[in-house]
């Protein structure tokens, strides 16, 4: 105990000599035309916060971006000479004393770490926050806002607290106490987004926040992949994952085959191989709102229904990211022993996941959100591409997935195999159920980020 009050009467006085040494610095006033954009988590692994600062520079602002850097973002954001990246450190997690003492000196640690950064940049007009996480962002880049007249906004991606309630229940003391936290600091910012109407309206009545639904939209190269491309991306996996290896060797050594395509040697030609398995994408954090047991309950009914005779095409199924849960899944996925299915589970650098997405014949999403409020991000992009999409349903799902329109939603594994067999029972038929989605998406035009932003985001920016 004694221990733990000298540490905290330590970092208090860290704390105030770290302001009374750089005072004189923000003293000389903002830039403004700076924007830093804060993400307390992994960059790499945050598309829309990347979004947000290319826009910017696209604008005219510079950009600091901060985060955590454990994923390579998008090279767009490497070569911008407008955009500089400061990586934070995580605390390793403590490995003594109970989980909120754990917890309470992370807090503790992230705050006085996270003040000391954004003191140590060049003063900016905004701070722009990602929500989750904000324990302890949202009062810490307050804080700075007031210090160097920065106006906070907080783009809200979900609730910080319903997250926490995956794993500790709802109503567990840190969860009560974070949902106190976040509906009091998240009034105190000039401006903020949110990701879906529904969330817009819950904000108002429960919150007392009055935001801005800035709907998730695909970047630009997010899109349907030429055959050509998609060979190389295959040929490229090969090497790594033998799903996506040639079943068969060509009877010519010199021509190129996949899984899926075959390059002629003589012409250059890739085609689509006559028997080629059907490729179903799905992307994850592999956290506990995506229960993957669903998708693999549904697999093995598909599998059964080849075994029984039905005419069906062998699965390639690749889910991506990275996440706590992913070995638990990966030791569940190795009790399988499939036959018509294979399963791989790769972390793709950033320019090869929109490839995939455009390669891929159907997409599945099994996101439930921790609060019903937000929409995944992965279907925006798989729509970006024209993939298809089967969703398990949940709250707002409606505002993005249209149900027999540009995919299908389910509720468990049986419907999800029913929908796979109905998809892929003319495979790969063109004038199919899925081909028809596919067209669909084609034909819907979508609005790119882009577009989205100079006509949500830039205008509120300029005004205020």
């Amino acid at each position: 105990m004694a221990a733990s009050c000298v540490a905290v009467l330590v970092m208090a006085a860290s704390l105030l000599l770290l302001l009374l040494v750089l005072w004189k610095r923000w003293r000389r006033g903002r830039a403004d035309w700076h924007v830093i954009i804060v993400v307390l988590g992994d960059v790499g692994r945050s598309p829309r916060m990347q979004y947000h600062a290319l826009s910017f520079v696209k604008s005219g602002f510079s950009v600091t971006l901060m985060g955590f850097c454990n994923s390579r973002p998008y090279d767009e954001l490497l070569q911008n000479n407008r955009i500089q990246i400061v990586s934070l450190t995580e605390l390793p997690k403590l490995a003594v004393g109970p989980h909120i003492f754990q917890y309470g000196v992370k807090v503790v640690f992230q705050s006085v770490y996270l003040l000391w950064k954004l003191m140590c940049r060049e003063p900016a007009a905004y701070i722009f926050l990602q929500n989750p996480p904000g324990l302890p962002a949202i009062a810490v880049c307050w804080l700075v806002g007031c210090l160097c007249a920065s106006k906070l906004v907080i783009d809200w991606h979900n609730y910080g607290y319903s997250i926490m309630g995956l794993v500790h229940g709802s109503s567990h003391p840190l969860v009560l106490l974070a949902k106190w936290y976040e509906k009091l600091c998240g009034r105190l910012s000039h401006l903020n987004l949110c990701v879906t109407n529904s969330m817009r309206e819950d904000l108002a009545q429960n919150w007392g926040i009055k935001a801005v639904t800035v709907y998730d939209k695909p970047a630009s190269f997010f899109k349907e992949t030429p055959l050509g491309l998609q060979h190389w991306l295959f040929m490229k996996l090969s090497c790594t994952y033998s799903a996506f290896k040639a079943c068969s060797e060509p009877l010519d050594p010199d021509t190129e085959r996949s899984a899926f395509t075959e390059r002629d040697p003589q012409s250059g030609v890739v085609t689509h191989l006559r028997e080629r398995p059907a490729l179903l994408v799905s992307s994850t954090s592999w956290t506990e709102d995506e229960d993957f047991s669903i998708l693999l309950a549904a697999l093995e009914k598909f599998e059964q229904l080849i075994l029984d005779g039905e005419s069906l095409p062998s699965l390639v199924c690749v889910i991506t990211g990275k996440g706590p849960l992913k070995e638990y899944y990966r030791g569940l996925i190795g009790q399988k022993h499939f036959q018509h299915i294979q399963v791989c589970t790769p972390w793709l650098e950033a320019e090869d996941y929109p490839l995939l997405l455009g390669s891929a014949d159907l997409g599945v999403c099994l996101h439930k959100s921790s609060s019903g409020l937000d929409l995944p991000m992965k279907v925006v992009d798989m729509f970006g591409c024209c993939l298809p999409v089967c969703a398990v349903n949940f709250q707002c799902l409606h505002e993005l997935v249209k149900h027999d329109e540009n995919g299908l939603v389910f509720e468990g594994p049986e419907e999800l195999a029913a929908q796979l067999q109905m998809l892929f029972s003319s495979f790969p038929d063109p004038t199919g159920k899925l081909s028809q989605f596919r067209q669909n998406l084609r034909e819907s035009e979508q609005l790119r980020w882009d577009e989205s932003w100079k006509q949500t985001v830039l205008p509120l920016v300029m005004d205020t």
